[in-house]
């Protein structure tokens, strides 16, 4: 994964978040993305209104602040604690531990207007901060806690933006595994996998779909699944996902059409005549 973000001839993130969005859709995964300008216009899209400029606006003042720190000759764990000191202490945007299931600190313009997020919101800053530093910066595939990798001088660190940008070796990686999945839990290479851009913005989605679907707000579940294809469309997976919330949130017009863009993409025939069955089933109560 190279350092530089992606070319963008496309949208302004502030102007028309969709059309930004779409365009990095198209993209492949062998180049980093904008991926904080991705975050924020999936945030103006969740709550339409947002105060988007003010969030870039800061974005590119943390951006500044980290690259300002850049010296010589500096290690993967000074490049660590620079970063930290530009996000979180300077910054002061910080994990939210009191109220981590707040939909806000899955939304970045709120994130960065609060001081206060999630991981994988807090792991988005940091990938841009530290790639305007000139750092790599990647997210990693550890289950349950986001972390990031940063890479410089030919060495990389784990950190831990969350709990205050701590860094993390094998043996820290180990036991935080251990924590969450039980004793017997092994730390294994696709543990600390780096991931591309797009996956880590849709766990970003991940996070407000599943808290939706717990509160029972299908319909706003739904609309974070086709958020997450605006960035992600040749995945069927999602489109089935959006067809079924749909369906059952009772929007069936946008739930057939889901649908139909599932039996395009699915390759398998025994999921795609499912999904014609269902199709039929919604047409029949559409009529």
């Amino acid at each position: 994964m190279t350092n530089g973000p992606a070319r963008q001839d496309r949208a302004d993130p502030a102007v028309d978040p969709g059309g930004f969005l779409a365009g990095l859709g198209r993209l492949g995964d062998g180049e980093p993305w904008p991926i904080a300008e991705a975050a924020l216009a999936l945030a103006s899209l969740e709550e339409r209104g947002a105060p988007i400029r003010a969030a870039l606006e800061r974005l590119r003042a943390l951006q500044a602040a980290t690259a300002g720190r850049v010296r010589p000759d500096m290690t993967p764990q000074d490049a660590a604690a620079a970063l930290s000191q530009a996000l979180i202490e300077d910054g002061g945007i910080t994990g939210d531990d009191e109220n981590y299931d707040d939909l806000k600190n899955a939304n970045l313009i709120r994130v960065m207007e609060r001081g206060r997020g999630l991981p994988v919101s807090l792991g988005i800053l940091g990938m841009a901060c530290g790639r305007a530093a000139g750092w790599t910066m990647a997210g990693l595939a550890f289950p349950g806690h986001f972390l990031v990798q940063l890479g410089c001088g030919g060495g990389r660190t784990v950190i831990d933006l969350f709990h205050g940008g701590v860094t993390l070796d094998a043996e820290a990686l180990r036991a935080m595994l251990k924590a969450a999945q039980g004793a017997a839990a092994e730390l294994k290479p696709r543990h600390y996998a780096a991931v591309s851009d797009r996956e880590v913005l849709l766990r970003l989605q991940n996070n407000i779909k599943l808290r939706l679907v717990q509160k029972g707000d299908l319909s706003g579940a739904a609309d974070v699944v086709e958020r997450m294809l605006l960035i992600a469309p040749a995945r069927p997976a999602l489109h089935r996902e959006a067809g079924l919330l749909n369906a059952h949130a009772g929007r069936l017009s946008r739930a057939i059409a889901a649908l139909e863009a599932y039996i395009r993409l699915e390759t398998l025939d025994g999921p795609r005549r499912d999904a014609q069955a269902m199709i039929d089933k919604l047409r029949g109560q559409l009529n």
